[in-house]
Order: C-alpha cells, then structure tokens, then sequence
C-alpha cells in the first residue's frame, strides 16, 4: 500500500488520459455555515485506485486535502486537511459543520489501474449566518434643506445590502447617492418628508438580517405662522370683541420643534411665552396691534403674525360702575368708568351738573390732574376717566356728573346720583345706592 501511495502522489502531475468529464455539484447546492456538506461526484469511469482532493485552483501538494485508497479504504490527510473532510469511497468528499472558509474551487483526481489520472472541478460556497448590522449616523438630527445625512450599514459580512425607511424598502431617489457596495447612504439637502426610521439589510441566500431603526429628525420652519382666535376660528386682520368679555389668541405655524414664543401688543413685549394669550376682560386700554413672533431654536430662522383687536362698535358705551355697589358711611367709594372714549383728550367731574363750574371737582387734561373749586381733598382721578372718593360722609350724597371730550371734539355726559348710607343703620346697605342716567333735556352738556 506504501508503494501505491508513493506512486500515486508521484503520478498527481502526469499528464491526464481523456475521459468522460467529472462533474462536482456540493449537496445542498448552497450551504449555510455549520452544515454537512457532500461534494458529490458524477462521471467517473473504470477501475480506479485512488482518489486525491485538493481544496484551491491547482493540484499543488499545499492544496492537498486527503488521499483515498480504494481497496482498503485507507485516508491520509494532506496540508489542506482542516479535521472536518473525510472523503467518501464513491469518491465524494464530507464536510462536518463547513465553515465559509470552506467556500472556493475542489479538484478531484482519480488514478485507475492504468496509472491514468483523470480530474474534475467543482465550487462550494458556505454562506455565512449573517449577524445583526448597525446602522451609523453622521447625525440624527438635521436642519432642512441644510444638512446631508450619511448612513452607514456596519456589518462584518460581505453580504448584500438593502436599505429600509419606516419598514418599507427605500427606492432610490434622484437626490439619494449609494456607494458602491450599497453600505453607505447619502442624502443632500435632507427634506422633512425623510424624517422617520432607517434601517439596513444584510442578506445571502440562506440568511438575512436587518439593523434596530436609527430614527432621522429633520428641523423646519417655523413657516404660515398665523393667529387664531379661540383656537378654532382663523382671524382675518380685525378681531371684533365685545366689552368686558375674554379672548384667547392661538399662535400656531408648522414648524420641527415647536418654536418659541414672543407676544407684543402696539409694539411692546409682553410677560407671555406661550402659545396663546389670554385677555380676560377686554376694554378699550387692551384695542391695538397684538403680534406673535415664533422663533426656531434650531433652525434659528422665525417668523410672525399680527392682528388688531377692538371692541364692538355696538358695545363701545360709556358706564359707572360703583365699587363697592353699597358704600356707607366712611367707606371710600370708586366710580369705576368703563367704555371711556380711546381718543379721549380731557374729562372732567362735577358735583352736580356740568352746567355750574364752580361746582368743578377734578379734570384730567393731557394727563395731568387739575383740582377744581368743588374739590374737598377726598378725591382723586384716574387716566381711566374712574373717580375715588374717599372716607365717605352724608353731605358727598347727590349728583356726580363726568364730561368727556374726545380729541375730535366730541363731547358726552353721563350722570350717576349717589346715596350714602349711615353707619347706624345696620350694615344692610338699603340706604346707599346709585343710579346712573344721561342728562336731563335742557341740561348742558
């Protein structure tokens, strides 16, 4: 057997009889790593002695797997000889548990008794079971038509490659650039419609595996920023708002994140950084321009929206409105106004009519406070046309009159006649009222 051998390895480089070809197909036709692989052998032909199995693209001792002897079944392994083949006495060679370094070209040489050589070629790939890949982000959160997103598919397996945006395939764009090897994605100019989740692939034909989702956020706007009134209602330029009633203004813009807020009402900031803004009570002192301004952080671009808020022309209405509605004896009294004109330029009040001005308490022209010949010292007045008398006592019982004048010169005179009750009289209040009404006819205005 020794002579055999020895022979037989000396004859591996003789020159090859014509035969019928030797056909090498693995069985299965694609293996996966840790399978049993069967090289299995078809065309061969006559007696034969031996078989020798080499593992690379010539028949070079280095590439020598094993020598088979037919008669006795004898095996010596060769250089290439990893401890997983064994080769098979119908010249087939096992592979346990094939590795992907098993993947390449086989030689199969035969030696018949003619001392005649024969071989034939086979390839075996061993795909590997792909683990998980990693997708790497230059960053996940960009700026609009700014920034360029570069993904990364990480992965130690020359696999094949797919990309995946929100669990769906990704098609590829006109903007969308893949390397060569489909590992790395660019995107120029990242728009907000590609905000979601990206994932890689890695596939072969006996495994696949896809990467955990990198979620891409892609800052915008603020854009259309635009007031609504009440949250519902999209406000033109004029909002009309009843006295003494609420209203709310809505700030609202498309815009990743949400901005931040900036209010100003004819110009001036107010204590306000919320999406809306509330005017509890509206009154002329609150008519004007009310602006929200919507600044991005990360964008650092912002944008703004204005309207003009007044009351209604139907409740423009000048009032007196007692505070308390029951004063009594020693108490202060303020005879609140609302309505007053917002052109206003003087006011004036009277104890009595407007018609005696000796009878003159106090005027207001252009904001400076001017005592008149009625004046006790008790009282005082307000830019807001309201009136406070203080410390009351019976003889203040009677007839207050305001006068107003606008800087149109329009002039209007409302009266309310007051009653004081005494301290005596139990605290009910029933002896202390006051009754507002418009000039008598006749009386001046």
């Amino acid at each position: 057997m020794v002579l055999i051998r020895s022979r037989w390895l000396l004859l591996s480089a003789a020159i090859l009889s014509a035969g019928a070809e030797i056909i090498i197909t693995p069985e299965p036709a694609q293996p996966a790593e840790g399978d049993n692989v069967t090289l299995a052998v078809q065309g061969l032909s006559g007696e034969l002695l031996a078989y020798n199995w080499y593992a690379g693209p010539t028949l070079s001792l280095s590439y020598l797997v094993a020598s088979y002897i037919v008669s006795t079944g004898d095996e010596t392994p060769g250089p290439a000889h990893t401890g997983r083949e064994a080769v098979r006495p119908d010249g087939g060679l096992d592979i346990q548990g094939a590795l992907p370094g098993h993947s390449g070209t086989y030689i199969l040489q035969t030696l018949n008794r003619q001392f005649q050589t024969e071989v034939g070629y086979g390839h075996m790939q061993v795909y590997e079971i792909l683990a998980q890949p990693v997708v790497v982000a230059n960053s996940t959160a960009l700026v609009e038509r700014r920034d360029t997103l570069h993904l990364t598919c990480s992965s130690p397996s020359p696999a094949e490659v797919r990309w995946f945006f929100n669990g769906d395939a990704l098609p590829i764009a006109v903007r969308l650039g893949l390397s060569p090897n489909g590992r790395v994605l660019t995107r120029h100019g990242i728009r907000r419609e590609e905000a979601g989740a990206y994932q890689c692939e890695v596939w072969n034909p006996v495994s696949v595996s896809r990467s955990e989702p990198v979620n891409l956020t892609v800052y915008f706007g603020p854009e259309r920023v635009a007031i609504l009134q009440d949250s519902t209602t999209r406000t033109g330029c004029t909002i009309k708002v009843d006295f003494n009633t609420s209203l709310t203004l809505w700030c609202v813009s498309r815009s990743c994140p949400e901005p931040e807020y900036v209010w100003t009402f004819n110009g001036r900031a107010l204590k306000s950084d919320q999406d809306h803004l509330n005017i509890s009570s509206m009154t002329a002192t609150q008519e004007g321009t009310y602006t929200c301004i919507a600044k991005n952080p990360k964008t650092l671009l912002s944008g703004s929206a204005s309207v003009v808020v007044k009351l209604s022309a139907a409740t423009v209405i000048m009032t007196i409105v007692p505070v308390p509605t029951r004063p009594m004896e020693g108490q202060d009294v303020t005879l609140t106004v609302q309505g007053y004109p917002k052109d206003l330029l003087v006011y004036a009040w009277y104890r009595g009519p407007a018609s005696e001005p000796n009878r003159l308490l106090s005027q207001l022209p252009s904001g400076n406070w001017i005592a008149g010949p009625a004046h006790t010292g008790r009282e005082v007045g307000f830019p807001n046309c309201s009136l406070l008398v203080q410390k009351l006592n019976l003889t203040d019982a009677g007839r207050y009159t305001l006068k107003t004048v606008t800087l149109q010169g329009k002039t209007e005179t409302l009266e309310v006649e007051l009653q004081v009750a005494r301290e005596c009289a139990g605290g009910d209040g029933r002896g202390g009222s006051f009754q507002t009404r418009a000039p008598k006819s006749g009386e001046s205005s």
